[in-house]
C-alpha cells in the first residue's frame, strides 16, 4: 500500500509533456536527476518541467475556494492548480503528475482526498499521483549501492537495519548513515540546514540511481506510471 493514481490512457506515440509538482527544493533536485533513465529510450520524445513548492500543506476544506498563489504550499494550491490545468492541458498528450509525501498519513485516506481534490475539477486535467513512503528520502535508500557510490563511508550497520518503506523517520535513517553527526546533529541545527542537507543528498545520490533495480516499492509505482503514461 502506499501509492494512488488515477487510470489515464494517452495516444499511443504522441510525445507527452509532464508537469510534475513536488513539495520540496530535494524532490525537484532528485527527480531531474533520474527522469531521463525513466524514460529511456524514448526519453528524447517527451519533455517535461518539475515545479518544487515551499512544503506539503494541508488540503483546503473548500475546494473551490481562493488561496493566494503567492504562497507556495502544495496541497493548499493543489485545488487552484489542477483547475487551472484543466482548463489548459486538454490535449491528450498533456499530464500533471503530484509527488508527495506520505509523512505519518493513512495512506488509504490521503489518496482519496487527492482524489477528491481532482473529481471536483471540471474540467479534470490528466492527473496520476504518488506518494513517496514514508518519505522521498525512501527513494534514494531503496538502491544501497547508489548511497554507497556517492557516500563510500556510508554505516553499512545503519543502512542494513533500515526496512524499505518503512515509516520510521526515513530522512533520519539516511542522515544517520551518512551525515557527521547523523541526524541528531542535523535537528540541533534546524531549517534551513536540514533542508540544504536534504538538497545535497539528492544531488548526490539521485544520479547514481539504477531505476530499473530500486527496491523501493512506492519508487517501482511511480517509475511504471511515468512510463504508462509515456507509452513506454
Amino acid at each position: 500500500m502506499g501509492v494512488s493514481g488515477t487510470a489515464i490512457t494517452l495516444m499511443q506515440g504522441e510525445p507527452v509533456h509532464f508537469e510534475i509538482l513536488v513539495e520540496d527544493k530535494s524532490g525537484k533536485i532528485a527527480l531531474e536527476s533520474f527522469l531521463g533513465k525513466i524514460l529511456s529510450p524514448n526519453g528524447q520524445d517527451h519533455t517535461y518541467k518539475v515545479i518544487s513548492y515551499k512544503g506539503i500543506g494541508r488540503i483546503p476544506r473548500n475546494l473551490r475556494g481562493t488561496t493566494d498563489p503567492q504562497k507556495r504550499i502544495l496541497l493548499d494550491q493543489l485545488p487552484r492548480l489542477l483547475r487551472g490545468y484543466g482548463k489548459s492541458f486538454r490535449e491528450y498528450h498533456h499530464a500533471v503528475v503530484v509527488v508527495v509525501d506520505l509523512d505519518n498519513k493513512n495512506c488509504l485516506n490521503f489518496k482519496q482526498e487527492l482524489l477528491n481534490v481532482l473529481y471536483a475539477c471540471n474540467p479534470k486535467p490528466k492527473t496520476l499521483f504518488r506518494i513517496a513512503i514514508e518519505e522521498g528520502e525512501a527513494w534514494l535508500l531503496g538502491d544501497r549501492n547508489a548511497v554507497k557510490t556517492a557516500y563510500p563511508h556510508a554505516k553499512v550497520r545503519v543502512l542494513d537495519a533500515y526496512v524499505q518503506d518503512s515509516i520510521c523517520g526515513t530522512w533520519e535513517k539516511l542522515a544517520d548513515a551518512i551525515y557527521l553527526g547523523g541526524s541528531q546533529k542535523l535537528k540541533q541545527m534546524g531549517y534551513p540546514l536540514t533542508g540544504q542537507a536534504k538538497c545535497e543528498w539528492a544531488k548526490t545520490i539521485a544520479p547514481h540511481l539504477d531505476v530499473e533495480n530500486n527496491q523501493s516499492k512506492s519508487f517501482q509505482v511511480f517509475r511504471d506510471g511515468i512510463r504508462n503514461l509515456a507509452g513506454s
